[in-house]
């Protein structure tokens, strides 16, 4: 057995294990790597919000953006959703105002009222310093009802004012008795919160800084509490009463457990796949990859033989690699994804047919056969590099300004095109090499050549 047959072996081998690895995680309902499929393959729900970051240093908006997908995430991972999708999406580069969006896909969640329900419980948690003379202005207008009147107050001063202090800055929340802390009623049901360590210095600073001052506590929008600070704070611990029911506060504490909102959110768009349709588009894009390969091969093999068919078994074998990459990343395959995978083949097949014509000219040439096959691969190097460079590139600015549906194309794209050259490259000319193929022979002559040639 000579190093090149070996190596063609060595090839099959890892090839046929691969392939092995991908059918045995597809059959089996157990599988360690099963495929993930996006909402329009698999069917559910996806809801669209707009993070309202207005009054966030731009500098941090990337950085809440972050917390408040992991806050989203954790919120959907404790209803028991399967494989929930939450991502970061910016609305667009170039226009004027960039709205920062949450992308939250619930695969089998069809009802929209049961997603946003649980999405939409987890709390917005703010602390507030109490302007009491603004507050009591304001009152007074209010309860002035003078008919057929109006009333303006240009000079409208905002009672509430922001401390910076949120939920971005909680560490825990338990539910608790007024008997076994101080303050509040006996068995009065209370929230005890903690901060994380900068909370925790934000927290002392606005108690030191405002002795003798109202911190009011907002929960989405609306008080719940208004304690007036007695004293500097520190160590992070506060109380959160509001006359709560046992229930009402053992809730509230597993709301702020679960994450309260760094950023105000709110719901632009929902969108909602059936099982039966995300079904037949995936039954509907295999059927067409299977028999768009079919009778690609048969076109390789019947017009350039021998090194088609190498090529069709080159393919196979990329195939197997990226299902498996798909399987192990794992990517989530949409419909957008799949086309991305049908047409790396395509980049895969122009390569091989680059291959095929280099090698039929070096032959011409007078060139022996295992001449013709290095310089033809060497020649076919340089316009492959070229073409998928061109398209990395293409993939990376995809992927890098794309939406959340551009992103799967472009990043099965990417992988298709990596892959694509190892399969082109080295497993082909693996293969081909390993093939003893007199040229001088009239049947060697009819392997190697292609078209109508003879």
């Amino acid at each position: 057995m000579t190093v090149r047959v070996f190596y063609a072996l060595v090839t099959l081998a890892l090839s046929a294990a691969v392939a092995f690895f991908v059918y045995q995680n597809t059959i089996s309902p157990d599988a360690k790597y099963p495929f993930k499929f996006g909402l329009d393959l698999a069917g559910g729900s996806q809801l669209t919000y707009v993070a309202d970051v207005s009054k966030v240093n731009p500098a941090e908006v990337p950085e809440l953006m972050e917390v408040l997908r992991g806050v989203i995430e954790r919120r959907v991972n404790v209803f028991g959703v399967s494989e929930p999708l939450v991502q970061v999406e910016k609305s667009s580069v170039v226009a004027e105002t960039v709205e920062q969006r949450l992308i939250v896909e619930l695969p089998g969640v069809t009802d929209i009222d049961e997603a946003v329900k649980s999405i939409g419980e987890t709390p917005l948690l703010e602390f507030k310093l109490v302007d009491e003379e603004a507050l009591a202005a304001q009152a007074a207008i209010e309860s002035i009802n003078i008919e057929n009147a109006k009333i303006t107050n240009n000079n409208k001063t905002e009672p509430y004012i922001d401390t910076g202090l949120t939920g971005r800055y909680l560490q825990s929340a338990q539910l608790q008795f007024a008997g076994q802390t101080s303050g509040g009623l006996a068995n009065e049901p209370i929230v005890a919160i903690s901060f994380n360590e900068e909370g925790a210095e934000l927290f002392a600073e606005i108690t030191g800084n405002n002795p003798g001052e109202t911190l009011a506590i907002f929960l989405d929008g609306e008080i719940i509490s208004s304690p007036r600070i007695n004293e500097r704070i520190t160590g992070g611990q506060a109380i959160i009463s509001g006359g709560f029911t046992p229930e009402e506060a053992r809730s509230l504490a597993e709301n702020l457990s679960f994450g309260a909102l760094p950023v105000p959110i709110t719901l632009d768009s929902t969108e909602t796949i059936g099982s039966s349709l995300g079904e037949r588009a995936l039954r509907d894009g295999v059927y067409a990859g299977v028999v768009g390969f079919i009778i690609l091969s048969l076109f390789m093999i019947a017009w350039y033989r021998l090194t088609g068919l190498i090529a069709v078994i080159a393919l196979l074998i990329y195939v197997a690699v990226m299902l498996a990459l798909f399987q192990f990343i794992p990517v989530v395959l949409t419909a957008a994804g799949m086309a991305g995978l049908i047409l790396s083949i395509g980049l895969a097949v122009d390569a091989n047919v680059l291959i095929a014509e280099r090698i039929k000219e070096e032959l011409r040439s007078g060139k022996g056969n295992d001449e013709a096959i290095k310089e033809g691969f060497g020649r076919a190097w340089l316009a492959i590099r070229d073409a998928n460079v061109a398209h990395i590139i293409a993939g990376v600015i995809l992927f890098w300004f794309g939406t959340s549906l551009i992103k799967g194309f472009a990043l099965v794209l990417l992988i298709g095109v990596f892959v694509s050259m190892l399969s082109a490259i080295t497993i082909s000319r693996t293969l081909l090499r390993a093939i003893p193929v007199n040229t001088n022979s009239k049947i060697g002559r009819f392997l190697m050549s292609s078209g109508l040639a003879k």
